[in-house]
């Protein structure tokens, strides 16, 4: 007999999952010699902008969008955005991130409804659930709208994503500690604000480093953002595994959702 719940697996299945189908895309992105490996020590050479036209883009790595010269078989910095962007790992990359925000908003109503009558301050569990889905759209955005064919669309997307992503990061670390369920709540804390202050911190990082055509290690901080999101969204087995959540049918009309409390798995 388990003496947790299975619904503990979700978040680090999810994140296993998604970084997977990233780590894929960037390999057949670099076998396809679209992008320079991230192990490169290759610095490109400048030679003129393109456009400098929109400040936000600077968030997904397009600030100044700079053509680079072809020396080591690779025409561009290995962001992201461009491993997907050409086929075929673009079409990777879509179903990737269409899968990844199909999932999340998942995990992300679960916890809403994990927290639901738990927290004295609703609206921030509220607030957490709206944040989450606006960036789990801008997920899907990134992955349908290839930077490169759709430009500022794109960047939006990722706006949505990383900057409601770092949000939700500290809106979920403070309820943690603030609802510290099961008496774990103050550790499971401790470790959120630890990554959502990293996250942050990369994010700056990324910015300093674009600022200076460092594109090597500003593609690199971008990976190692998105890697801790997951982890970020893996640590909610914490509290996954004292909840069961279930869908409700009944035969009175009445709302098309029903939501209850979630109840408590046997110890």
């Amino acid at each position: 007999m388990l003496n947790f719940s299975l619904w503990a697996l979700l978040p680090p299945i999810y994140s296993v999952c998604t970084a997977t189908g990233l780590w894929t895309v960037y390999f057949i992105a670099v076998y396809n010699k679209n992008i320079t490996p991230l192990g490169s020590e290759y610095r490109f050479e400048f030679i003129y902008f393109i456009h400098f036209r929109y400040f936000f883009c600077c968030i997904s790595g397009f600030m100044l969008f700079i053509c680079f010269r072809r020396r080591n078989g690779s025409l561009y910095p290995p962001y992201i955005s461009i491993a997907g962007n050409f086929p075929p790992a673009s079409c990777v990359f879509s179903e990737v991130m269409n899968l990844a925000a199909f999932v999340g908003f998942f995990i992300a109503v679960f916890r809403y409804l994990q927290l639901k009558g738990k927290i004295d301050k609703p609206w921030l569990n509220i607030s957490s659930l709206v944040v989450f889905s606006i960036s789990s759209f801008g997920m899907t955005i990134v992955g349908n709208f290839q930077v490169f064919t759709e430009e500022n669309i794109h960047n939006i997307g990722t706006i949505m994503v990383f900057g409601l992503g770092t949000l939700f990061c500290w809106l979920q670390s403070y309820i943690t500690l603030r609802v510290n369920l099961k008496n774990e709540g103050k550790m499971a804390a401790i470790a959120r604000f630890l990554l959502s202050g990293s996250i942050t911190l990369c994010m700056i990082l990324y910015f300093s480093l674009m600022s200076q055509r460092l594109h090597m290690h500003a593609s690199r901080c971008q990976w190692v953002l998105v890697m801790i999101l997951l982890i970020f969204i893996s640590t909610f087995a914490i509290e996954f595994r004292h909840s069961s959540f279930s869908i409700l049918c009944t035969d009175r009309p009445g709302y098309p959702f029903h939501c209850s409390e979630t109840s408590e798995v046997p110890m």
